[in-house]
């Protein structure tokens, strides 16, 4: 009896050691994460905007950006930026798997893969800004090899300037998606890939038939995270272009920003931080539900 007393105490006691480690950052998580969201829905219902009276104005916000042609040109932008979802997902994936290999020096190549990741998205955004001006490293390299005739100013032209910072947004996050599906392939078992290949299966129908199919729960994970990070992108846009030429890379992210910290209509931009929320809420449902029905199919 008295040993399951001791026991018991003991418990309690590592249970609130955990909650005293956990405490600094459960309090920060609250203050700076949770509090804000709680906070903005009843502010998207009022017309706050730091000066003057605060009044609610029920779903007026919600009708007005409804009728906003800069958040209507915001959101198709950040939906069209979804694009680069499954060519991130796919060059990650033969990324991995070429860096999956045993062979000499490949832990430099790893590296060397996940420097961008680890890299300032400020440092990166001004390097390819110099990189892709009209008299920057890529035009000349075109140019030289014959692809173009004559510069393009790649973040000027509204024809160019939504696809450019779509690639660095992909070239950025390549090696972060990478490692997490380079963890996924050395969590497959060799006995069944060494199997496969006794049976008279060739590495292409491995990586078909064995290493897909056995990827999809970090293909589901990495599929949804993108997603998200695609729809709210930010960093990029704000340096690089502010959301120019006229509205050809304004996002969502950026539009909300500039309503509440440049115009300072506070209550307006929770609003459209909730619709924002909701349309990223629809997609992840949908990806919930295509990744239970299957997704990869199982082999």
């Amino acid at each position: 009896m008295k040993q399951k007393r001791v026991a018991k105490l003991s418990r309690f006691s590592e249970v609130q050691t955990a909650w005293l480690f956990m405490a600094p950052g459960l309090i920060l998580l609250a203050l700076f994460t949770f509090w804000p969201i709680i906070y903005s829905v009843p502010l998207a219902f009022t017309n706050y905007s730091v000066i003057g009276e605060t009044k609610f104005v029920g779903f007026e916000n919600f009708k007005r950006a409804f009728s906003d042609v800069n958040f209507i040109a915001s959101v198709k932008n950040s939906l069209f930026y979804m694009i680069i979802v499954p060519f991130i997902q796919i060059i990650s994936i033969l990324m991995a798997i070429l860096v999956n290999r045993k062979i000499a020096g490949i832990k430099f190549f790893r590296a060397a893969f996940y420097i961008p990741v680890v890299t300032s998205m400020v440092a990166v955004s001004i390097i390819w800004g110099w990189l892709m001006s009209s008299n920057g490293v890529l035009n000349y390299i075109l140019l030289s090899i014959g692809i173009i005739n004559e510069k393009i100013s790649w973040l000027s032209d509204k024809d160019t300037a939504l696809w450019a910072v779509m690639f660095i947004t992909l070239w950025k996050g390549l090696g972060y998606y990478m490692m997490i599906y380079l963890a996924g392939l050395q969590a497959v078992p060799t006995d069944c890939i060494e199997a496969a290949k006794i049976d008279g299966a060739s590495n292409f129908q491995v990586i078909r038939k064995i290493t897909i199919p056995l990827l999809k729960p970090y293909v589901f994970f990495c599929t949804l995270i993108s997603l998200m990070s695609a729809i709210r992108v930010f960093d990029e846009v704000f340096v690089l272009t502010s959301g120019g030429p006229g509205n050809a890379t304004l996002t969502s992210s950026l539009y909300i920003y500039e309503q509440g910290f440049e115009v300072f209509e506070f209550g307006y931009s929770s609003a459209l931080g909730l619709i924002i929320s909701f349309i990223i809420m629809f997609f992840s449902i949908f990806i919930f539900l295509f990744n239970k029905k299957g997704g990869v199919n199982p082999y």
